[in-house]
């Protein structure tokens, strides 16, 4: 468990605002409200739990006045940490609500460390840790699809899918279990070619959430998308256009962007970050060739290139070396200047892809269908997985618990030992175990709510 002492952070951003709120949570949190805050026209008295309170905040010691404020307090186990909360919701200035928290902490509290709040709540069975990790991934989303998986995975959803894995597997383990407990009865359900199928259904389903784990983590980090080709094939013009405003600067003289210009849009829910890189090609410019070497260096980082052509001139060497360059990487062609007089026709293009949109940047035609041909190559699929796996730290435990089963079929196959065989499903169990966090280590815990921000 955890010292089970108070404390207190400030639970919204840094910077001046219309409201700010300071949280405390613990034994001490409602005498620590009760010693600072003063009811508007009443005394005190014994506050009603979940509602809201106006009166001010008072130095008791000098008597001054440190702000007009509503105050709650929300008694356990009704709270987000499971202990008892209270929060100030004074006015937003910096000052002022680092006044409030200094008073806060001067009567007892101790100042919380980043993801505290949410870390007690898992240690108090109020969230276990998919759903403490989805908090961030809340907090973090860029997009309202975002926010909707997080905000899913919040409510229990992934929990809810592992749970059932587990206890599939608990079913699987019961009867091995007895046949070691019991050899000399002949248990029909120890049948091999049946606990075989049984396992492999297991190891599928596992599969099938393993592989929405691309669809999730394009929507919870965002796909990084290299605009990449030639010089003036107007690159920076496709930018501006798609993200909708003059970010870039455009001009007719050759090599004018020298460092990649980084923007984000948003492509149905998809976050997407869009790279405008130096144009490649061989250069004698020092400070171009440096640019040119940055520009292969974010494609080699990208999820998929934009590979962007001059729809008005003939395909050159410089176009060849770029597709090149791009290799078998996710890529979509766009033939730009699409509103001047057209030299690279569809069948030329075609010796190299099927995958291209003609467009004119400068005129506005044919993004539509470009955000559309570059969403549907990032996501790669037509379809939205029924549930979907978007933490790293839940993939590798599901393909720690796939391996396993594999190697639990083999042993059913082979007709070794059960005891062997129970070993790769205890491996299973604990795998998934370790997701939801029944399983766990204090370096993992560490590690998670590190991440967070002080005061959630």
């Amino acid at each position: 468990m955890y010292k089970e002492d108070t404390i207190a952070a400030v639970a919204t951003p840094p910077g001046d605002g219309g409201v700010a709120i300071v949280r405390v949570s613990g034994p001490d949190a409602e005498r620590i409200g009760s010693e600072i805050f003063q009811r508007s026209g009443v005394r005190n008295g014994k506050f009603n739990s979940h509602t809201l309170h106006y009166g001010t905040i008072r130095d008791p010691r000098s008597g001054a006045v440190l702000d007009e404020v509503l105050l709650t307090i929300m008694r356990k186990p009704r709270s987000y940490t499971g202990e008892d909360v209270v929060e100030v919701h004074c006015h937003g200035s910096h000052v002022l609500v680092q006044e409030v928290l200094e008073l806060v902490l001067t009567h007892g509290a101790r100042h919380a460390d980043r993801g505290e709040f949410t870390k007690r709540a898992f240690l108090n069975g109020r969230l276990d840790l998919t759903q403490a990790e989805a908090v961030l991934d809340l907090v973090r989303s860029r997009t309202s699809k975002s926010a909707e998986l997080a905000i899913g995975q919040v409510r229990g959803e992934l929990s809810k899918w592992v749970d059932d894995l587990r206890e599939r597997l608990l079913d699987i383990l019961v009867h091995v279990e007895a046949a070691i407990d019991f050899p000399e009865e002949e248990l029909d359900l120890l049948d091999r070619s049946q606990l075989s199928a049984q396992i492999t259904a297991l190891h599928d389903r596992i599969g099938a959430l393993i592989d929405s784990y691309e669809w999730g983590r394009l929507y919870r980090d965002g796909a990084q998308v290299c605009i990449a080709g030639r010089p003036n094939v107007g690159k920076s013009s496709l930018l501006n256009a798609l993200v909708g405003e003059q970010r870039v600067i455009v001009n007719a003289e050759a090599g004018t962007t020298r460092d990649a210009i980084e923007e984000s849009i948003n492509l149905g829910g998809l976050p997407v970050v869009l790279w405008d890189t130096a144009g490649i090609r061989e250069t004698n410019n020092e400070v171009e060739k440096i640019g040119v070497d940055f520009s292969l260096k974010r494609l080699d980082q990208a999820d998929a290139a934009l590979i962007v052509l001059d729809g008005s001139d003939f395909l050159t060497p410089e176009d060849k070396a770029v597709i090149t360059a791009v290799g078998d990487k996710k890529a979509l062609f766009v033939i730009n200047k699409s509103d001047l007089c057209l030299r690279l026709t569809t069948e030329q293009i075609r010796a190299f892809t099927n995958n291209a949109v003609f467009v004119s940047a400068t005129e506005g035609s044919g993004l539509d269908e470009l955000r559309k041909a570059l969403r549907s190559l990032l996501m790669g699929c037509a379809r939205e997985p029924e549930i979907v796996v978007t933490n790293l730290r839940h993939k590798a435990a599901l393909e720690r618990a796939q391996e396993s089963l594999k190697r639990s079929v083999k042993a059913c196959a082979a007709s070794l030992p059960v005891e062997l065989l129970a070993v790769d499903l205890q491996e299973t169990r604990e795998a998934l175990e370790e997701i939801i966090g029944i399983v766990t280590s204090d370096e993992i815990l560490e590690r998670i709510f590190s991440q967070f921000c002080i005061g959630k």
